[in-house]
Order: C-alpha cells, then sequence, then structure tokens
C-alpha cells in the first residue's frame, strides 16, 4: 500500500497534529508501508528525504507560528501521478489540504481525512466569533468527499454527528509508556531546577489564547495566595502568548522552561504533583495523556476530547472550563490528600499504558486498507510523459 499524507502543519512546528502525524510516518516506515508527506517548507527541517515533498509557504499573519502554502500545482500533480498513491490522507483543511483534495478528486484516488482541531471553538479567543457558522459550511463541505473521517475521541465524533458529518471512525491517540514513565527519584530534577518547594504545579502546552491563559493566569495568582512559597509553578512551553503570561504570572516561584524535548518533558510531568491544563477547546489533548503516563494526575477542563482521557476523581479532575474557583478546589483536593492523590498517580498511568500508538495505528492501517479494498476497481495511475 502506497499512501500520501497532506498537512499545513509539520515538524519543526511543535503542536498536537505535527506530532501525532510524525509519530505515524515513522510507524508506515517502520512497518514497511510506502508514503509520501506532503508539508509546508521549513528551512529547520531536512528536505532531502524522499517521503517528505515540500510546498512553498508563508507565515499566516493571524498566526504566525501557522503558514499558508503557495503550492505549484503542475509539480505537485506530476509528483502525484509518479508516486502512484493507494489512498490519500487530508489531514488539514487549509491550502495544502485543499491542494490534496483537488487532485485526488481529479485522479481519482481514494481519499480519508481526519478532523483534528476545533477551529470554531478557537474563534472567541481572536474575536472572530462572526465566522462560526462560516466555518462550519466550509468543515463540512471540505469532509463530503473523504470516504472516512477520522477523529480523536467519541466527543468529537458526537459534535461531528450533530452537524449531520458522515463516514465518521474514531482514531484514537496514544503515548509512549517508554519515553513517559514515572520517575522515582525526582531530587536531581528538583535541584536542576532550585525548586526547594513543597508543592510543584506545571501547564505544558503551546501558549496561545486558545489554551485558555486568561484561566491559567488566575489560577496561579489564586495558588500564590493559598500556598505561598509552598508551591512552584513550571510552565513549559512557547507560543504567542508567552510574554503576556508572564507578565500577568509574575516572576516568583514560577519557572518558564520554552519549549522542551521529550526527555525534560518527562522531568517537568514526573516532578510534578499535578499537571493543570484549563484549555476547552481539545479535540484530544495529548499532554494529559503524557502526564497521566508519568503517573502525574490532571486537572482540567471538562470539555472536548479530554473528557474521554480524564475519569473525574479518579485519574484526574475535570473542572468546570474557565471556573477558576473549580479548579483551585480540585488542587486543594489533591495536595491536602496525599493518600488520594498517590492513588489517583497510580491509576493514571495505568490506563496511559492501555493506550498503545502501535495498536492504534494498527488499527487505522486497517481502515486504510478498507477504503483501499473498496475502490479496487480504481484505475492506477500512468507517469506524465515529458
Amino acid at each position: 500500500m502506497k499512501i500520501v499524507i497532506f498537512t499545513d502543519t509539520y515538524l519543526p512546528q511543535i503542536n498536537g497534529v505535527s506530532k501525532t502525524l510524525n509519530l505515524l510516518t515513522n510507524y508506515l516506515e517502520k512497518s514497511g508501508i510506502d508514503y509520501l508527506i506532503v508539508v509546508p517548507h521549513d528551512d529547520k527541517l531536512s528536505m532531502n528525504s524522499p517521503n517528505i515533498f515540500p510546498i512553498k509557504s508563508i507565515p499566516f499573519k493571524l498566526y504566525p507560528d501557522c503558514k499558508i502554502a503557495l503550492p505549484n500545482l503542475k509539480r505537485l500533480k506530476k509528483r502525484l501521478i509518479e508516486f502512484n498513491p493507494d489512498l490519500v490522507h487530508i489531514a488539514t483543511p487549509f491550502s495544502i489540504g485543499l491542494c490534496g483534495l483537488s487532485l485526488s478528486k481529479k485522479l481519482g484516488i481514494p481519499i480519508v481525512g481526519s478532523f483534528h482541531t476545533n477551529f470554531h471553538s478557537y474563534l472567541q479567543y481572536y474575536k472572530l466569533e462572526f465566522l462560526r457558522d462560516i466555518i462550519w459550511r466550509y468543515l463540512k463541505w471540505f469532509h463530503q468527499s473523504f470516504q472516512k473521517t477520522f477523529v480523536p475521541s467519541k466527543d468529537t465524533l458526537e459534535e461531528l454527528k450533530e452537524k449531520n458529518f458522515r463516514h465518521l471512525s474514531i482514531w484514537t491517540h496514544g503515548v509512549d509508556c517508554d519515553l513517559f514513565h514515572p520517575i522515582e527519584d525526582v531530587s536531581s530534577i528538583r535541584s536542576k531546577y532550585k525548586i526547594t518547594s513543597k508543592y510543584i504545579l506545571s501547564f505544558v502546552s503551546r501558549m496561545a489564547p486558545e489554551k485558555d491563559l486568561e484561566t491559567l493566569a488566575l489560577i496561579i495568582q489564586n495558588t500564590k495566595l493559598r500556598y505561598g512559597d509552598d508551591v512552584t509553578w513550571i510552565l513549559a512551553g512557547d507560543g504567542p502568548k508567552k510574554n503576556e503570561l508572564m507578565k500577568k504570572t509574575g516572576e516568583s516561584n514560577i519557572i518558564y522552561t520554552g519549549f522542551l524535548e521529550k526527555e525534560a518533558l518527562t522531568e517537568i510531568y514526573s516532578i510534578s504533583n499535578l499537571m493543570i491544563f484549563p484549555s476547552s477547546t481539545e479535540t484530544f489533548g495529548n499532554v494529559v495523556l503524557e502526564s497521566m503516563a508519568c503517573g502525574t494526575p490532571v486537572i482540567c477542563a471538562n470539555s472536548g476530547g479530554v473528557r474521554t482521557i480524564v475519569r473525574d476523581y479518579s485519574t484526574g479532575i475535570l473542572c468546570e472550563p474557565k471556573n477558576v474557583s473549580s479548579f483551585c478546589q480540585a488542587i486543594d483536593d489533591c495536595l491536602t490528600k496525599p493518600i488520594f492523590l498517590e492513588a489517583m498517580s497510580k491509576k493514571a498511568r495505568a490506563y496511559a499504558t492501555t493506550q498503545n500508538w502501535d495498536t492504534i495505528f494498527h488499527q487505522l492501517i486497517s481502515e486504510y486498507l478498507e477504503v483501499v479494498d473498496q475502490n479496487i476497481e480504481t484505475v492506477h495511475l500512468t507517469p506524465i510523459s515529458n
């Protein structure tokens, strides 16, 4: 089987979509499945791989970390015909995704897609709510040609069903529990970050408006008043709102690490008593599962895909979105009850170990094959003559 993936975000961009697609391509390579991935060009990523087809792109003014691709359709069409794929997977609904949709339809290649991001939920954070109906109409149109649309959680599936999306299938996400695991002796990590406080709370995410950073800032301010020097916050990640968040939270008992690689992230999760994640816009929430794999329960918003990961007051705590008091009460419930927190930590890790990426990707490939089998009569493409 030969697969082409179209995406408007990929490494070195760091977000849930880019990380998931990188894991998928690693799995395809390991499994001997031939693939081509069409991505925005980036000087930080080696574009010499025969599996990568880079597209010239420019930063998106509203969201500079994202890029708008400027594809050469003739060149891209030629490469598709040469590759002769059995299936196209479109991961994003922007310019590269649109090119993938248009060319795949013209060339008669079976198409599947995935729905990773609640773009409609982001609008309120950018004062663009008037575009909500337009966004929904566009997304429904974009996905209507897919023989399957993969969604990361039951919550997202139900939401799209209500909007009359068709051919929905759950493609959940997993975690590498060999990489993300509890570290028993964290004294050296405490020394590394010069932490002497009794408790450590963390937040791991891109620092962008849709992550409910306003709520996070208020939670931090409240815990400072409640616990004083007994609590240190570690905020890991980067993004357009980092400097603004730093101004709101101050510098005392707060460590901003910037972007961290996987091993360093494991240290942050493991050293933390709790991970606090107020974002209410997640279709899944990869960082929630990573934290749980390290034995660190998560206090998060009772909204979106995280509700399918966290069992309330068992593997973590679900709070009313944007309700600072709800989050602060949950923090108190955990920090003042060490036996309860330890039990929740063990349950969080136990659940994470059941979410194996290889099993998840194996199921995805099975669904790819179902679509390919349904299109056996599709005529294979022939190379363009010079």
